[in-house]
């Protein structure tokens, strides 16, 4: 049977999922990916990949390149890469317990998207949110991009876990994401099949 989306008036459809990379995705970038679907829209779609700690990085030298002072007692927190688009730009995906009026985008009534300064300054003060996932980039789409990419097997996707999100093992991620929709790895194929 031919894989199909949902309908046009559903267009929004990734907005606050996961998506997960297939067995066999041909950009090494994405390979093992699990991306929180930020925006979706027929103009297209943003997400940040949340299992691809940065290695050599973590939060503390990251706020010593801002001259932001961490207090002793914070605990210290992997930056991920987030996607390959605009690496040099930091975005913070967290829990809804912390929001800012002019830059802070709720994404469900749970995650919430910041990308100022001041979310940093506050998680290093210990006044940020409860639950927070830093990352360097993000992975963008074009209209009808991820759309298409889905259909030819690249992608997979399932509600949104705070878990997953946030307290689940970087390296555990893919597997734990591809598990809550019930699914055997070893049954999955990144070949479209046609009916």
């Amino acid at each position: 049977m031919a894989r199909t989306l949902p309908p046009k008036d559903e267009e929004c459809f990734l907005e606050g999922k996961l998506l997960i990379a297939m067995p066999g995705m041909p950009d090494p970038r994405f390979e093992r990916s699990v991306i929180f679907m930020c925006a979706h829209s027929a103009k297209g779609a943003m997400g940040l990949i949340i299992n691809k700690p940065i290695d050599g990085l973590s939060f503390r030298e990251l706020m010593a390149k801002f001259d932001i002072e961490v207090t002793d007692d914070i605990q210290e927190t992997p930056i991920v890469f987030g996607g390959p688009v605009q690496i040099g730009r930091g975005f913070v995906l967290h829990s809804a317990d912390y929001g800012s009026a002019e830059a802070t985008l709720p994404i469900t009534s749970e995650l919430s998207l910041t990308a100022t300064i001041d979310i940093l300054k506050a998680i290093a003060e210990g006044r940020g949110p409860s639950k927070a996932v830093l990352a360097l980039g993000y992975a963008g789409w074009g209209s009808g991009q991820i759309e298409n990419e889905i259909l030819a097997n690249g992608w997979i996707h399932c509600d949104a876990d705070q878990k997953i999100i946030f307290d689940t093992a970087y390296d555990a991620k893919w597997q734990t994401a591809i598990h809550k929709l019930g699914v055997d790895v070893s049954g999955l194929s990144a070949d479209a099949g046609r009916a």
